[in-house]
């Protein structure tokens, strides 16, 4: 089978959803806004309690500082669409941010030096977990979860457990410091970085490849498609994608917080499961995961100026993840069914 072949076959699988049914779905039309829908409800019933909620400086500050969470949202649905989970991300972001306050700061490298030697660090991560993962056939729960542990350790010792400020202003103007229709870049990034996703996702051969081997591994290899290769890949785009989400986490704080960094990962997981109930229902996807990213940001914002204890904080981003986890498995199911 040539690789057109091939690239047709998977397309035509990722597609055949779209040309099966003639007539509109209107339950499926409905369920790819229905997120947008109660995003707009919730601002609206904190706005209605809170009139100074719809202050554009409160969705300012909002946008830029979810950014990081953004970022890692997003380069958790790459391996996820390909049947694997990296649950290292927030650990990848914590150790990225700590590495450049450490060799910016303390070691007194160049900022710009310093985020290409951090880039490296998320390509090494990304393959050290392939090596385990792949090819001695370590679940990647397990890889991920090790791994976390482990670069928790070295982030704790490269920083003496204290955070490390005086980060290079350059960092931070690009990625606060200069505004866009009043919000920070570090949004644009993450809306740039999902751009990118969408178009490799939905538009090259990459991308089909990435969904037909999370929808069958052995099927995929079969047709033809090197699935080794395909989910080394993936694992090394969401490792450095962590990476850089920690780079706009150096650049928003102006600083490296050893802890911190890891209280994205449960939102950013939810996010992820909660995106794939909406846009394109039943598949991981970049803008229903950057929906869901701020609809989640949306939620404990305006909790937290009602003064909600934080602990409430927590409750939320549990229940949210247990939700979006059990309607993404409802709306995959219900697309399973519909091309059966």
């Amino acid at each position: 089978m040539t690789d057109a072949t091939k690239s047709d076959a998977i397309k035509t699988d990722a597609s055949s959803t779209r040309s099966a049914g003639a007539p509109v779905n209107y339950r499926r039309q409905f369920e790819r806004v229905a997120l947008l829908l109660v995003w707009v409800l919730l601002i609206a019933t904190f706005a209605a309690v809170m009139p100074n909620f719809l202050r554009w400086g409160n969705f300012s500050i909002m946008f830029a500082s979810y950014a990081p969470a953004a970022l890692l949202a997003l380069a958790i649905i790459i391996p996820l669409t390909a049947g694997d989970y990296d649950l290292s991300v927030g650990a990848t972001l914590t150790l990225s941010a700590s590495s450049i306050a450490v060799l910016n700061v303390w070691q007194d490298l160049p900022i710009g030096l310093v985020l290409v030697v951090v880039l490296g660090i998320g390509v090494v991560v990304g393959l050290v977990h392939a090596l385990f993962i792949i090819y001695f056939r370590v679940p990647s729960l397990v890889v991920t979860l090790g791994s976390t542990s482990l670069m928790s350790g070295i982030v704790q010792w490269m920083t003496n457990s204290t955070t490390i400020g005086g980060i290079d202003r350059a960092l931070i103007n690009a990625v606060v410091g200069v505004r866009f229709l009043g919000i920070p870049l570090a949004f644009y990034y993450a809306i740039a970085a999902a751009f990118v996703l969408w178009y490799v996702f939905d538009y090259t051969p990459l991308g089909r490849r990435l969904l037909f081997v999370g929808r069958g591994r052995e099927v995929a290899r079969l047709n033809g498609i090197a699935v080794n290769r395909v989910r080394v890949a993936a694992l090394v785009a969401s490792a450095v994608l962590a990476s850089a989400a920690g780079i706009l986490y150096a650049g928003v704080l102006g600083s490296a917080d050893p802890y911190s960094g890891l209280n994205y990962l449960l939102p950013a997981f939810a996010a992820a499961f909660l995106g794939a109930t909406t846009i394109q229902p039943g598949r991981f996807n970049p803008w229903g995961t950057i929906v869901a990213v701020y609809f989640l940001a949306t939620g404990i914002t305006g909790l937290s100026m009602l003064g909600i204890p934080l602990w409430v904080t927590n409750v939320f981003n549990g229940g949210a993840l247990i939700l979006a986890v059990t309607i993404s498995q409802i709306t995959r199911g219900r697309e399973a069914s519909d091309i059966g």
